[in-house]
C-alpha cells in the first residue's frame, strides 16, 4: 500500500488516538489498494478466485494442514467429530469425484445443500466449488412449499441434506422435476445415495476447476416481505470483498494464530456462512459446529468448553445473552474475546452489558444479502457509540439520499445507497433481472434502509421504508423506540410496528417481552412505558396501542419479523 493509502487508514481511527505499533501494522495490511483519482481505498479483487481453493485449500498442505479445521459436536449423543485441513480437503475433492460421476455435475450446475450446521455442509460447499458449480443453500428451518420453491426456482440437479430432516419431505422429488440426485448424511432409503460413499472415491481424479473472481458461486435466498424467497446470487469474489472488513468487524485478531470460531446463525444465512464458516477456514482457523438450538446459558458453555474466541450472534440471540447476571462469575475460563453482530439493530443497553458484564467486544456491521460491509464498527480503531451501526468503512462507500437520489445532510433521514463498483455487490437476483434493475438509484444501489448521519462520520439506523410509520404528518422509525423501550427496566424485548389508523393514517404498536421480575403487563406497566417513551422522544412517537408477548416471532435469520407482527395485527382486526 502506498504512503498516500496507509495515511488514509490510520486518518480512519478516532482523531487523537494513538494506535500501537502492532495495530497499525495490523491496519495497513488490510488488502486494500489506494485509489488517487478518486482519493479512497478500494478492496483488491484477484482476477481468479475459488472459494474452496481461497478457504481450504490455502492450508490443506504445509504446517497447517494437519491442525483441525472443523470440529462438530453431535447435539444428540455428545460426540465430537474433527477434521483436519488436510482432511476436510481430500473429502472435498472425494466429494466433487461422486458429483461428477454419480450425479453429474459440471461447471454452472446448481447443488442444493441442506443439511445444516454438520461437517456434511462443507464438505459439500467446498466439492462444488471444485467443480466450478452454484451452491444453493437452503435452511432447516424451512417449510416444504419453501423448500420446494427454492429447489424449483434454482433448477438444482442435487440435493444434499439430512435423514431426519428429509424425512418428512420426501415427497417433495414428485414436485421438483428438476432434482436428480439426493445426497443423504445419514440412513438413505430406495434411490438415494448415502453421503458416505464419497469415501470410496479417489480424491486425485479430483482437477478443480479453475474459476475467475467473476463466475457465480453462491446462491442465497432471503425473504421480503412478500412472496416467496428469491436468490441472491454471489460470484467468487466474495471471500476477497469481504476480507478488510471482516478483520476490522474482528478487531484486527483474524491474523493471530489459534482462534476458535462458532455462531449459532444459520448456515444457510449469509452471516453464519460468509461472515464466521469461510473467514475461519480463510484464516486457518478451527470452526466448531453443532446443531443444538441456541439457549443463552448453553451457549456460554459451550463457548467456555470449546475455547471460543470469536462469535457471530444476533442482536435478539445477545439481547437473550444480556438478561444472564455475572457471567464471567459463572463461565470463568471463558475465552469469548470479540463478537460480530448484525442483521437488526443492536441496542444500547445490550451493548453496556456486553463490554461491562461479559468483557468482550462487540462490533456491529450493517449490509444486506445482496450487498454488505458498508457500515461497522472496530472498537480498536473508534470508540462506540451505543446504538450507532458505526461509521463508513475503508473500501467502502455508505451515501445517504432522499427519494429522488439526492445527498442530505448530516442528521437528517435518508436511505442508505452505494456505487454500483461497491465490491460486495451480488450478481443478481436468480432469473429476476427485473427485480436487480430495480436496485438501481440513477448511480446508486438501494438498500431501502433509512438512517441518520452524525457530526462524527456514525450512522444510526432508522428503518426499513416499508416500516416506516405515518402518523398525523410524522415519519417515525421505529428503531428508535424500541431503543428506548428496551432501556426500561422491564422490558426484555421490544418491537414497533405502525397498525392502520383512519384519523391518523398509523398509530404506533408495540410489542413487548417483559422481563422475568416484571411480573404481568397492564395499565399501569402502559402508562410507565407512555411516560418513558414521552420523557426520551416526545409525544408524538409514544405508542398508542401494547401487546404482550411470551416471545417476538423472527426471521430465519434470527431477526425480528415486523412482518409477521403486522400479519398479526391484521388477522385481529379481520371481520370473522
Amino acid at each position: 500500500m502506498n504512503p498516500a493509502g496507509a495515511a488514509a487508514l490510520l486518518h480512519d481511527a478516532e482523531p487523537g488516538r494513538a494506535l500501537d505499533s502492532t495495530t497499525q501494522a495490523r491496519l495497513t495490511a488490510l488488502d486494500l489498494d489506494w485509489d488517487e483519482a478518486a482519493q479512497r481505498h478500494r478492496v483488491r479483487i484477484p482476477a481468479q478466485a475459488n472459494i474452496a481453493a481461497d478457504t481450504v485449500g490455502q492450508h490443506a498442505h504445509g504446517p497447517q494442514a494437519d491442525r483441525t479445521a472443523l470440529r462438530f459436536v453431535d447435539d444428540t449423543t455428545g460426540a465430537v467429530h474433527e477434521l483436519s485441513f488436510a482432511e476436510l480437503a481430500d473429502a472435498a475433492a472425494r466429494l466433487a469425484v461422486l458429483l461428477r460421476e454419480r450425479a453429474g455435475v459440471a461447471r454452472g450446475d446448481v447443488v442444493a445443500v441442506h443439511s445444516g450446521q454438520r461437517v456434511e455442509t462443507v464438505i459439500a460447499h467446498l466439492a462444488a466449488y471444485r467443480l466450478g458449480a452454484i451452491v444453493a443453500t437452503l435452511s432447516q428451518l424451512y417449510g416444504a412449499d419453501t423448500v420446494a420453491h427454492v429447489l424449483n426456482d434454482s433448477g438444482a440437479r442435487v440435493l444434499v441434506t439430512q435423514d431426519t430432516v428429509w424425512a418428512p419431505l420426501r415427497h417433495l422429488r414428485l414436485r421438483c422435476p428438476a432434482l436428480r440426485t439426493v445426497i443423504v448424511a445419514g440412513a438413505a432409503q430406495a434411490d438415494e445415495v448415502p453421503f458416505w460413499q464419497h469415501r470410496h472415491c479417489d480424491p486425485t481424479a479430483s482437477v478443480p476447476v479453475a474459476t475467475r473472481a467473476e463466475d457465480p458461486a453462491l446462491l442465497v435466498y432471503t425473504s421480503g416481505s412478500t412472496g416467496q424467497p428469491k436468490g441472491v446470487l454471489h460470484a467468487h469474489r466474495i471471500l476477497h470483498a469481504y476480507k478488510p472488513t471482516l478483520e476490522l468487524f474482528n478487531n484486527l485478531e483474524l491474523r493471530e494464530p489459534g482462534l476458535v470460531f462458532w455462531t449459532a446463525a444459520d448456515w444457510a444465512w449469509v452471516g453464519g456462512l460468509n461472515d464466521i464458516v469461510f473467514p475461519s477456514l480463510q484464516f486457518g482457523h478451527c470452526l466448531v459446529a453443532t446443531q443444538r438450538r441456541y439457549e443463552p446459558e448453553w451457549a456460554l458453555q459451550f463457548m467456555q468448553q470449546h475455547g471460543v474466541t470469536h462469535t457471530l450472534l444476533t442482536p435478539t440471540a445477545l439481547n437473550r445473552l444480556a438478561q444472564i447476571h455475572t457471567p464471567r462469575t459463572r463461565w470463568p475460563q471463558l475465552k469469548l474475546r470479540t463478537i460480530f453482530t448484525g442483521g437488526e439493530p443492536l441496542p444500547g443497553a445490550t451493548l453496556r452489558w456486553l463490554h461491562d458484564e461479559l468483557g468482550v467486544a462487540c462490533n456491529e456491521g450493517y449490509g444486506m444479502s445482496e450487498v454488505n460491509h458498508m457500515i461497522g464498527n472496530c472498537s480498536k480503531l473508534r470508540p462506540l457509540k451505543p446504538g450507532s451501526m458505526g461509521w463508513q468503512f475503508p473500501g467502502h462507500v455508505a451515501a445517504l439520499v432522499d427519494e429522488a437520489g439526492q445527498p442530505v445532510p448530516d442528521g437528517e433521514v435518508g436511505e442508505i445507497v452505494t456505487p454500483a463498483d461497491t465490491p460486495t455487490l451480488f450478481l443478481g437476483y436468480w432469473n429476476q433481472p427485473a427485480l436487480t434493475t430495480g436496485m438501481r438509484l440513477g448511480p446508486w444501489i438501494r438498500t431501502h434502509d433509512l438512517a441518520v448521519r452524525d457530526a462524527d462520520g456514525y450512522y444510526w439506523y432508522r428503518g426499513r421504508n416499508d416500516d416506516l410509520i405515518k402518523s398525523a404528518g410524522y415519519r417515525i422509525g421505529p428503531v428508535e423506540i424500541e431503543e428506548v423501550l428496551m432501556q426500561h427496566e422491564a422490558v426484555a424485548q421490544a418491537a414497533v410496528v405502525g397498525a392502520p389508523d383512519a384519523e391518523r393514517t398509523q398509530i404506533v404498536v408495540a410489542f413487548i417481552v417483559l422481563r422475568a421480575h416484571a411480573g404481568a403487563g397492564g395499565e399501569d406497566l402502559d402508562g410507565a412505558l407512555r411516560a418513558h417513551v414521552r420523557a426520551h422522544l416526545g409525544p408524538y412517537k409514544v405508542p398508542r396501542s401494547w401487546r404482550y408477548m411470551e416471545q417476538l416471532p423472527c426471521t430465519s435469520t434470527g431477526k425480528v419479523s415486523r412482518a409477521a407482527l403486522r400479519d398479526l395485527l391484521q388477522a385481529r382486526t379481520q371481520p370473522k
